[in-house]
């Protein structure tokens, strides 16, 4: 039995979601733990390529269960829409493979404008959020103001707390954002529709997981975004409203921590960022440009061009600390491929001084500057390879040199977009981990 959470290593987009629905082959449940509608995992099968946003990426294996967690903030009419659109392409076709926790909150549309209308009145101190209400969501989860999937499927509780909470959003709408607010009928008859459609998948998730894992069936936790976007230890207040770690699978599914076997850490080859926020290793130049074009690096959610740059030694070791990561998948390595030299950012400097670690102030990463360390290209197509062995020696030696540099052993190496275009040195489902 193994029980395994597979977390970004840097700043979200780092391919979990091929990571995922490889990994699915060998798990039963898939469990969705945190985030929301602002995350989009792409997964390629054959010449398809889907997008998910809201449902987990193992939605696409027809024998599984897929798990929305209470971690997960739930825009109803984004997860209809996706639902529907999977059936279109012959996918998720048995109602059973889909189970939405009753405690998970939604995202209603207030929350969108609350979040739009913020972001519009920052100007260039801006965030660059999705605009899908995520923040305002959690935000009104700690606030105890929000509404859960629970409460949608009973039309007194839905309408009570809509009677309570939706006048204040309209006054903070009108009075401090400027903007228009909403109609209460409206939206508890345009809820309660979803809610008549989406009752069927409820569920106490935390009960359902833990019959799973004493049933010994093996799971697989799927985080969205990445370690520096944690609301706790990541880049902050350039993150997401969520813990991203490890640990988040924990609050975002029901589960205790002794339960998590082994924790997979999804890094690129290299690092890309969306938004703002400091970025040490960015590239703004042709190789930058040449890394975006050849990795098409678009968010999958927005479409918004992604900021790029070489690989970050500090950034990932954060990441192994923070999760208690127990091996690498790295990703996009084939989009170096035409690269004479390669770099990898070992450690900071700052005014001087040496830095081993992402620095918690803001201002000193921002002014800190990579050291670097240069490695020479492979030159050669990497789309064929299927063992280790198969890659050219200087991608291999990159490999072990993140290896020696992180102490974690790279359990995984992605060379395209495919299932098959990957290198499964370990499997964690079926070997413990190794040593790098």
């Amino acid at each position: 039995m193994s029980n395994i959470v597979i977390v970004g290593m840097q700043w979200g987009d780092e391919g979990k979601g091929k990571i995922v629905d490889l990994l699915t082959e060998f798990a039963d449940v898939v469990v969705r733990v945190q985030g929301g509608n602002n995350a989009g995992h792409t997964v390629v099968v054959g010449d398809e390529t889907i997008v998910l946003h809201l449902i987990p990426s193992g939605a696409l294996y027809r024998e599984k269960t897929c798990v929305i967690g209470n971690g997960v903030v739930v825009d109803p009419q984004v997860l209809l829409q996706e639902i529907d659109e999977l059936r279109k392409r012959g996918h998720f076709l048995d109602d059973r493979q889909l189970l939405i926790s009753e405690d998970a909150h939604l995202i209603m549309p207030y929350h969108r404008r609350i979040d739009l209308a913020r972001e519009r009145m920052k100007g260039e101190g801006k965030i660059g959020t999705t605009g899908r209400g995520i923040g305002p969501a959690y935000e009104d989860k700690v606030a105890r103001e929000g509404i859960r999937f629970g409460d949608l499927l009973d039309d007194q509780i839905f309408r009570g707390k809509l009677e309570t909470i939706l006048p204040m959003k309209n006054r903070y709408l009108d009075t401090c954002l400027q903007d228009q607010g909403f109609d209460l009928d409206a939206m508890f008859q345009e809820y309660r529709g979803y809610g008549q459609r989406l009752k069927k998948f409820a569920a106490n998730i935390s009960v359902f997981v833990d019959r799973q894992i004493k049933q010994g069936r093996p799971i697989l936790f799927e985080g969205a975004q990445g370690t520096h976007l944690d609301v706790d230890h990541g880049t902050y207040p350039f993150v997401t409203s969520s813990n991203t770690i490890a640990g988040g699978a924990c609050t975002g599914a029901g589960v205790g921590p002794t339960r998590i076997n082994e924790v997979i850490g999804v890094s690129k080859a290299y690092t890309t960022r969306v938004g703002g926020g400091p970025f040490p290793t960015e590239l703004n130049d042709a190789v930058g440009e040449k890394i975006r074009q050849r990795g098409r690096e678009f968010g999958a959610t927005t479409g918004r061009p992604r900021r790029c740059g070489w690989l970050d030694i500090p950034l990932l070791k954060d990441a192994i600390r923070l999760s208690g990561i127990t091996g690498i998948a790295l990703t996009k390595m084939d989009v170096l491929s035409e690269f004479e030299t390669i770099r990898i950012c070992t450690a900071y400097r700052h005014r001087g001084r040496r830095i081993e670690e992402v620095p918690s102030s803001i201002p000193v990463l921002k002014e800190s500057e990579p050291v670097y360390e240069d490695h020479p290209g492979w030159k050669a197509e990497l789309r064929k390879a299927r063992t280790f062995e198969d890659l050219p020696l200087k991608a291999r030696d990159y490999v072990r040199r993140i290896e020696e540099l992180t102490e974690t052993e790279v359990t995984l190496v992605s060379v395209g977009e495919k299932r098959d275009e990957t290198i499964l040195r370990r499997n964690p489902f079926r070997q413990g981990p190794g040593r790098p």
